[in-house]
């Protein structure tokens, strides 16, 4: 749980009465690579901090094909949140693409916390600002005005690190591209 907490007080300072509440919520859970969190079509009713492992987040598309708009490694918070707060069936997909080891909280037990203790209240506002406003602009105008070519430069350059761990198809779903698409610019770098 050390992880988990060390996260969560990168954003805000949280009172050890609010961090007992809010342990009171957590449970662990192991998924094997390829199990899936969530279902698209489910109604998802939980947060989950990836402690160990890797997910994707993905939608499928008329064609049946899959559009991978994010990757979860270890140390981030995943959840279909829109899904949550409307009380209704995601219209995404959350698989593990490795062992994955995640601590998880009820969404509706987390939401009467904030109301309850400040301290987690601004954690919830911090986090939101900084993945669900500043990084999702940055992206959606990245996936709008950039190249696939600068797309693929953007993600070496940020996710270094899941270059090893993905395979060349789920790179290629993210960026918006065919893997063959994706095999020249490679191949041009």
């Amino acid at each position: 749980m050390e992880e988990f907490w060390k996260y969560i007080k990168s954003y805000a300072t949280i009172s050890i009465v609010a961090q007992e509440a809010w342990q009171q919520l957590l449970s662990t859970q192991q998924l094997a690579r390829q199990e899936y969190l969530l279902m698209e079509g489910s109604t998802p009713n939980k947060v989950s901090f990836v402690k160990k492992g890797l997910l994707s987040y993905f939608y499928t598309d008329k064609d049946g094909a899959t559009v991978i708009k994010k990757f979860f490694p270890e140390q981030t918070l995943v959840a279909s949140t829109s899904a949550m707060l409307l009380k209704e069936p995601g219209k995404f997909t959350i698989q593990a693409l490795e062992a994955t080891e995640i601590i998880s909280y009820p969404f509706e037990g987390f939401r009467l916390l904030t109301e309850q203790f400040p301290d987690i209240a601004r954690f919830y506002i911090q986090y939101l600002e900084q993945h669900w406003v500043i990084e999702k602009e940055i992206g959606e105008i990245s996936l709008k005005y950039e190249t696939a070519g600068q797309r693929y430069a953007g993600f070496k350059q940020n996710h270094p690190q899941l270059l090893q761990r993905l395979k060349l198809h789920h790179i290629a779903s993210y960026l918006g591209i065919t893997p063959t698409q994706l095999s020249r610019i490679r191949a041009e770098l």
